[in-house]
């Protein structure tokens, strides 16, 4: 079969919140958003992510549109946990998502908050990417410090900072991920290329994706080019070991020390297309 992944949890102590499954034609990969105390919901994150993503594979692989899929996999999830949890609250699991299908000479892709889908071709990579989410810190951290560098106050002021993009998530006007609500398929960046210009690709939640965007270790076309000639695994073994030589993030400032990281790949196979 021409997919390949592979996933590792940030911490052995906590469920692994990613998801990621292909058949020999569709494939689906999920980032599970960390809860926090009163989210609502008595099952935790990985469990949603998990069906999710099961009925999103399911929904890609009938063939329909992907957002039409994503749209009904986020209210066929929902309806498992409805009766017994508080999906009204902003903070009810939810999940960034990728999703690729390979239909006839069409390569169709969907990508939601921020996982990403880098496109190998013949000339070079092709990031595909929603970028609400990093719009939207770019427009938070230009805003104008309160308190005094170096002091207490800033650094509450700093954290208060890191965690104000929480509110903007799953509102209108903010950034979208795939949680109760439908209307977050509306959101993804969704769209097809033609199939012979694919040399593979690699889809990667932001665990496994700080190789280029926290530690700067690859560009999109080279962190793909790792994955694919090396296997997915390769990728993530990378980013652990940058991670471990940074373990307090001095150098590389990061949310976790070390994140859930799940790669997939896909290269054209025999049946294929």
């Amino acid at each position: 079969m021409p997919f390949r992944i592979a996933t590792r949890p940030g911490n052995s102590d906590r469920d692994n919140e990613d998801f990621a499954a292909a058949t020999d034609r569709t494939a689906v990969l999920l980032d599970g958003v960390s809860g926090r105390p009163g989210d609502g919901c008595v099952h935790g994150v990985a469990w949603y992510t998990r069906r999710l993503g099961a009925l999103l594979l399911a929904g890609v692989e009938s063939g329909a549109p992907l957002r039409e899929a994503l749209a009904g996999a986020i209210e066929q999830a929902s309806s498992l946990h409805a009766d017994t949890c508080d999906l009204t609250r902003q903070e009810t699991p939810s999940a960034t998502v990728v999703a690729a299908r390979i239909n006839g000479d069409r390569f169709e892709y969907l990508v939601l908050s921020d996982s990403v889908l880098v496109v190998a071709g013949r000339e070079g990579a092709r990031l595909l990417a929603e970028t609400r989410l990093d719009d939207l810190r770019a427009e938070l951290a230009r805003a104008p410090y309160e308190t005094e560098p170096g002091t207490p106050a800033r650094a509450e002021e700093e954290h208060r900072r890191r965690h104000t993009i929480r509110a903007y998530r799953n509102v209108d006007g903010g950034f979208w991920t795939a949680g109760a609500d439908p209307r977050a398929a509306g959101a993804a960046v969704s769209g097809s290329l033609p199939l012979d210009g694919v040399l593979g690709f690699v889809a990667m939640t932001d665990g496994a994706s700080r190789a280029v965007d926290v530690f700067g270790a690859h560009d999109w076309d080279s962190a793909a080019g790792l994955a694919l000639k090396s296997g997915p695994l390769a990728l993530i073994d990378q980013v652990r070991s940058l991670e471990a030589d940074d373990p307090d993030g001095l150098r590389y400032p990061r949310g976790k020390r070390s994140d859930d990281a799940t790669v997939l790949t896909w290269e054209p196979g025999s049946g294929q297309g």
